[in-house]
């Protein structure tokens, strides 16, 4: 059922390219036998592609693409790119405002942080997965196990979130913070550049 669905776009999508051929060709006021001497593709071929008589290909597509100085994704009509950007809305807890980076479930999360200094004493948890946290202003105090760190600007770290941790804000300063989530056995690494010798 999948694939056959995927045959009927595919077809509605080449039936769509001889119309398109042939628009883009009178749009540059160009006829079939210019067009056939700057591709090198017979009139008769490039006639059957403009009226569907004739399965579209790349070495068809790319020089009529190349003469009418179009991208190749024009002559077939691909689908324009969505908008990249991460509409990412704040969730705020108390001190705390999250922005999800990633909006597929499950798998790697990213998020950007921001954590108001705060009077509640740290309470350590634990849970399934591994963490990686980046600095970007003010300082991130972490307890975890044994250790009690302060992360500055540019600064990161790694840890099994099975350990018991807790992280934020280290003195009067609210501190931003990108943190990477991964289920357990996914671990995020970043790898220094080698020193220089």
């Amino acid at each position: 059922m999948v694939r056959e669905d995927e045959d009927e776009r595919l077809g509605a999508v080449l039936n769509e390219v001889g119309p398109r051929l042939r628009r883009i060709r009178k749009e540059r006021g160009a006829t079939l036998g210019a067009l056939s001497e700057a591709t090198g593709i017979s009139v008769s071929t490039l006639s059957r592609l403009e009226s569907g008589g004739r399965r579209p290909s790349l070495e068809l597509l790319l020089p009529i693409a190349r003469a009418h100085q179009v991208p190749l994704d024009e002559l077939v009509g691909a689908p324009p790119v969505g908008d990249p950007r991460v509409r990412a809305k704040p969730v705020v807890r108390g001190h705390r405002t999250m922005y999800a980076l990633t909006s597929r479930p499950g798998g790697l999360q990213a998020y950007k942080a921001v954590y108001q200094p705060s009077s509640e004493p740290p309470e350590r948890r634990t849970h399934e997965g591994y963490e990686w946290l980046y600095v970007l202003s003010g300082r991130l105090r972490l307890l975890l196990g044994d250790h009690d760190v302060v992360l500055t600007q540019g600064e990161a770290a790694e840890f099994d979130t099975r350990v018991p941790h807790w992280f934020g804000a280290a003195g009067d300063e609210p501190v931003e913070f990108l943190s990477l989530f991964g289920p357990q056995g996914e671990r995020m690494h970043v790898r220094a550049r080698p020193r220089r010798s």
